[in-house]
């Protein structure tokens, strides 16, 4: 099956390559909407915020530039996939899978951490990160409305971590899907994960909240880990 797959990605075009990110993309986009939905209208607990941002055409472009800028650090992975930069292995055993997957998470979550860290320096968040906080409190737009410099940025330290050690497709997919639901989670505007989630580590999604409100706090994406350890953690 892994055989099959793998044939038929590098038989594809470039342009097909293209087409195929930018489906892709689109359908994380479409899910990523309708989780927020569902979760404000299913979820019993409190809002976190009493007002939400209105809807506007510049969150629109902004959400749509991102899906292209995704799209391209997709491109540009399965290219130096097929030029064998990367290196995807078939699906291993679960516990190895489990561990590619954590090992990604605490990775990723450090140099997000340190990229959001430094994207929140007078100049930089001049240039690229004051749009993301013109959402002081968020809606189901408020993930994809980011700079296309941060976009770039995400993605490529994800390509680089790729280039690094040989994942499993298995373990590859699911990063991808918890990064989205978690990224989803972070901007609602209800608590998604269960209580005392945060005294654990979990980067909740009240905790990703404070950081809208007090932009020199809680800068931590899947855990607060590394806010604790530089002490810009705010409970």
């Amino acid at each position: 099956m892994w055989d099959n797959f793998q044939d038929t990605l590098i038989g594809l075009s470039s342009f097909q390559c293209v087409i195929l990110s930018l489906l892709l993309n689109g359908m994380l986009f479409l899910l990523s909407i309708v989780i927020h939905i569902y979760f404000e209208k299913t979820s019993c607990n409190k809002p976190l915020q009493n007002s939400l941002p209105p809807l506007s055409k510049s969150d629109i472009l902004s959400s749509i530039i991102t899906i292209l800028c995704n799209s391209l650090v997709m491109f540009i992975g399965v290219t130096l996939w097929k030029k064998e930069w990367i290196l995807i292995h078939p699906t291993g055993n679960i516990i190895h899978v489990i561990l590619e997957v954590f090992l990604f998470i605490i990775i990723m979550d450090f140099l997000m951490y340190v990229f959001h860290y430094v994207a929140h320096s007078p100049y930089l968040y001049r240039l690229m990160h004051r749009k993301h906080h013109e959402h002081i409190s968020t809606n189901f737009l408020s993930l994809f409305v980011i700079h296309p410099l941060e976009s770039l940025g995400f993605g490529l330290m994800m390509i680089v971590l790729l280039m690094c050690y040989n994942f499993s497709l298995l373990g590859v997919t699911l990063y991808i899907m918890i990064n989205l639901i978690w990224g989803t989670a972070g901007h609602l505007n209800r608590e998604f994960f269960p209580a005392r989630s945060e005294l654990m580590g979990i980067g909740t999604t009240q905790f990703h909240n404070k950081h809208h409100l007090s932009e020199n706090k809680n800068f931590g994406f899947y855990t607060n880990i590394w806010d604790r350890i530089f002490n810009t953690y705010e409970k």
